[in-house]
C-alpha cells in the first residue's frame, strides 16, 4: 500500500502498519510468457523483419528450453543471412549446418570462396557486392543442388568466365545473376549458357557485353528456354522478331554505338550590349557560343567515329569564326587548328577535329611559343611537376572569368624564366571546365552567334570497341558545358586618312552650302569627291584583319548521369539547368537594341517608356541546354542484317 494515502477520514486501526503475508514466489505460467513474446507492445516483442523461424525459436525456448542445443541449431536452420558484416572468409564451420538451403553473404569483403566449405544442400547462393574476380573458385566443388546463383556487382573480368557457367558445374541452375561485372565476351557466354537446360531467369545488364546493339536479340535467340532477361519478361513477339539472330553472331562486330544530340540553348545573356561601338581602328568584337561534352577516348583511336568537332582548348585557334565577306583575309595570332578526315554516317556536322592540348602546351603557347625546342621541353616538364603538386588548375577570381581579355606582352623574356614558380606567375588563369577529364576527349558543337534561342541541331555517333573503359565512363557520367567565345579583330593594314576622320562628311556638306552660288564647273568637280565619302563604304569591315586569341568564358557546366544506359534504358534525355544569368537590365538593353535595328523608327520608342508591363511580369529564363544520349539497339534480326549488309 502506498504511504501517500488520500486525505480522507479513516480509523486509527486502518493506519496501523501490519506485517505482509508470506507468499511463495512461484513462476509465471507458460501462457503468460508466450503472451509477453507475442504481444506487439511487449519489451520482448520481435522486430519487424523477423522471420517465422525467429518466432518459433522464442516460443520453443519457453515451451521446451532443454531442446536448445548446438546440434539442434545446426540442423534446424535452412537460411543464413550475413549482410554487410565485413566477412572475408568462408570457413569449414559452415558445413555444420546440415540442412542449410539458402546462404546470403552480400555486401562483404569476400574475394574467393572455397567451394568445399559450402554445404551440399545449398539451393540459393548470393554473393552480391563482394570483391570476387573469378568464378573459378566456385567451380572446384560446386553445390550440386544449386538453383540460384547471384554474383552481381562484383569484379568478374575476362573471356574465360564464360567457361564456368556450363551444365557441367550447375546442372540444376534455374536463375543466374551476373549483372554489373566486367564481362565482355557475349558470344562465348551464349555458347556456355545454352548448355544450362533449366535456366529460365538471366541478368547480364551492367556488363560491357550488354552495351552492344544486338545484346538482347542474340541472347533471346540463343537461349530459347529463357523466360526473363534483365527483369523483363521475354515475350513471344520478341522471340519471333529475333529468330535466326544467333546464326549471324559471328558477323556481328563487338562494339557499342551511341548517338549524342544537343538541341537548343536558352537563357544566354547577349554580352555584346555592354560593348561600345567599334571605331575605324577596331577592335571588332564578335561573340560565339557553343556546347562541349566529354566522352571516353579509345586507346588506339580507331574505335570512335568522329563526325563532329572536337572542342577547342584555350590557346588553340579554330577555323570556325565569325563569317566575314569572302574576300576578307583573317590573320590569327594563335596556332591553326589540326584537322583530320573521316565522317561518320548520319552526322550533320563537318568532320573537323581539333585535338586538345595539355595544360603544359597551353602555357608554352601562351608565352609566345617561338622559343627553342629544348626550352619548351623544360617548361613542359616544369609545369607538369607543378600541376602534380598542386593537383588542379587554378581558378579565376570569379566562377565566370578565367582568361585575361587581351594578350599581354611578357614582363620578362622567355629565356629569363628559370623556375616553375616564375612560370606559374605568368600563366593565365584557366577554368578547368574547359579541359577534358583524364581518359576522355572534349567534343564541341559548332559556333553560333547569340540568339534568344540558340539552336545547334548537333548530332554525333560514337562507336567504341573497348567496352570496359566505356562502362566505367558511363558510371561516372559526362560533363556538359556552355561556353562563350569572345574574339577581338583588328585591321592589319593602316586605314586611309579620310577614313580616320569621320567628321569630314560634315565639312563637305558645309562647303557645299557655302559654295552654292559658284559656277557649275566647280560643283561638277566637287560632286565626285562627295560620292567618295559614302558612309557605307567607309564603315565596312577592313578586308584584312588579325585576331587575338579567343577569350573563353564558361556560362554553365554540370554533370549528366549516364548510369541508366547501363541499367537497360535505351536513352537518357535531360534539360540541364544552370540557373539564371539574365537580369532585367540586360534584357531591357537587348530589347532596346533590337527595336532600334527594326524599321519602326526610334522616335516612337523615345516617346513612351520601355514596356512597363514587361517589367511587372518579368521572369528571367534560366540558362538551359537540351541533351540526349541514345544507345543504339537492334529491334529485329532483319534490322541487324540490313545494317551488316546494306547492299
Amino acid at each position: 500500500k502506498s504511504r501517500f494515502l488520500p486525505q480522507t477520514w479513516r480509523t486509527w486501526r486502518e493506519l496501523t502498519p501490519r506485517e505482509e503475508e508470506t507468499v511463495s514466489p512461484g513462476e509465471e505460467t507458460v501462457e503468460a510468457l508466450l503472451g509477453l513474446v507475442r504481444g506487439p507492445h511487449s519489451p520482448w516483442a520481435l522486430v519487424e523483419d523477423s522471420s517465422a523461424e525467429d518466432q518459433f525459436l522464442r516460443e520453443l525456448a519457453i515451451q521446451s528450453p532443454l531442446m536448445l542445443k548446438d546440434t539442434f541449431f545446426y540442423s534446424y536452420f535452412r537460411s543464413l543471412r550475413v549482410v554487410d558484416k565485413q566477412v572475408s572468409l568462408v570457413d569449414k564451420d559452415l558445413l555444420k549446418f546440415l540442412n542449410l538451403e539458402e546462404l546470403i553473404l552480400s555486401a562483404n569483403k569476400i574475394k574467393e570462396v572455397n567451394a568445399a566449405n559450402l554445404p551440399p544442400t545449398l539451393k540459393v547462393l548470393e554473393l552480391y557486392g563482394n570483391e570476387m574476380r573469378s568464378m573459378e573458385c566456385l567451380c572446384a566443388h560446386p553445390p550440386p543442388l544449386l538453383q540460384h546463383l547471384g554474383l552481381g556487382h562484383n569484379k568478374l573480368l575476362g573471356p574465360l568466365e564464360s567457361l564456368y557457367v556450363t551444365n557441367n558445374y550447375w546442372p540444376n541452375l534455374v536463375s543466374l545473376d551476373l549483372g554489373f561485372n566486367d564481362l565482355t565476351d557475349l558470344q562465348g557466354m551464349m555458347v556456355s549458357l545454352s548448355t544450362l537446360r533449366h535456366l529460365r531467369l538471366l541478368v547480364l545488364q551492367g556488363n560491357p557485353l550488354a552495351l552492344v546493339p544486338y545484346y538482347r536479340g542474340l541472347t533471346i535467340d540463343s537461349l530459347t528456354r529463357l523466360c526473363v532477361l534483365d527483369d523483363i519478361t521475354v515475350s513471344p513477339n520478341e522471340k519471333h522478331q529475333f529468330r535466326g539472330f544467333s546464326l549471324s553472331g559471328d558477323l556481328l562486330a563487338q562494339e557499342a554505338q551511341f548517338v549524342v544530340t544537343i538541341g537548343s540553348v536558352k537563357g544566354v545573356v547577349d554580352t555584346s550590349i555592354w560593348d561600345p561601338e567599334p571605331g575605324p581602328e577596331g577592335p571588332f568584337i564578335t561573340y560565339n557560343y557553343y556546347v562541349t561534352y566529354d566522352f571516353v577516348e579509345e586507346e588506339d583511336g580507331e574505335g570512335s567515329q568522329y563526325g563532329g568537332v572536337l572542342a577547342e582548348v584555350p590557346g588553340r585557334g579554330s577555323e570556325e569564326r565569325k563569317s566575314y565577306p569572302p574576300d576578307t583575309r583573317v590573320h590569327r595570332r594563335s596556332r591553326p587548328a589540326v584537322h583530320a578526315g573521316g565522317r561518320s554516317p548520319g552526322c550533320v556536322l563537318s568532320p573537323q577535329i581539333v585535338r586538345p592540348t595539355t595544360s603544359a602546351d597551353l602555357v608554352v603557347q601562351e608565352l609566345q611559343g617561338e622559343a627553342e625546342e629544348q626550352l619548351c621541353e623544360e617548361l613542359r616538364e616544369a609545369v607538369a611537376d607543378e600541376s602534380q603538386e598542386s593537383g588542379a588548375t587554378e581558378l579565376g577570381e570569379s566562377e565566370l572569368s578565367f582568361i585575361s581579355g587581351h594578350s599581354v606582352p611578357l614582363p620578362v623574356p622567355l629565356s629569363a624564366i628559370n623556375s616553375a614558380e616564375e612560370l606559374a606567375k605568368l600563366r593565365p588563369r584557366m577554368d578547368p571546365r574547359l579541359f577534358p577529364s583524364p581518359g576522355t576527349v572534349l567534343f564541341s558543337t559548332d559556333r553560333r552567334p547569340w540568339a534568344d534561342v540558340i539552336s545547334f541541331g548537333y548530332e554525333m555517333q560514337h562507336t567504341f570497341k573497348d567496352l570496359v573503359p566505356l562502362k566505367a565512363f558511363l558510371l561516372s557520367g559526362t560533363t556538359v558545358t556552355i561556353v562563350e567565345e569572345k574574339i577581338l579583330s583588328w585591321p592589319l593594314v593602316p586605314l586611309p586618312v579620310d577614313i580616320l576622320l569621320p567628321d569630314k562628311k560634315g565639312k563637305g556638306e558645309k562647303n557645299k552650302k557655302e559654295t552654292d552660288k559658284k559656277n557649275k564647273k566647280e560643283k561638277a568637280e566637287k560632286q565626285p569627291h562627295k560620292e567618295q565619302k559614302v558612309p557605307k563604304k567607309k564603315r565596312e569591315i577592313p578586308k584584312e584583319l588579325r585576331q587575338d586569341p579567343s577569350v573563353l568564358r564558361v556560362l554553365g557546366s554540370g554533370q549528366v548521369a549516364l548510369e541508366p544506359l547501363l541499367a537497360g534504358e535505351p536513352q537518357v534525355s535531360t534539360v540541364c539547368n544552370y540557373g539564371v544569368l539574365r537580369t532585367l537590365e540586360s534584357d531591357k538593353l537587348t530589347l532596346a537594341r533590337d527595336l532600334k535595328k527594326s524599321k519602326k523608327g526610334v522616335k516612337k520608342e523615345k516617346s513612351k517608356p520601355l514596356m512597363p508591363s514587361y517589367e511587372s511580369d518579368y521572369q528571367p529564363e534560366p540558362l538551359t541546354v537540351e541533351v540526349s544520349i541514345q544507345m543504339n539497339q537492334y529491334r529485329t534480326a532483319e534490322e541487324a542484317l540490313r545494317l551488316l549488309a546494306p547492299d
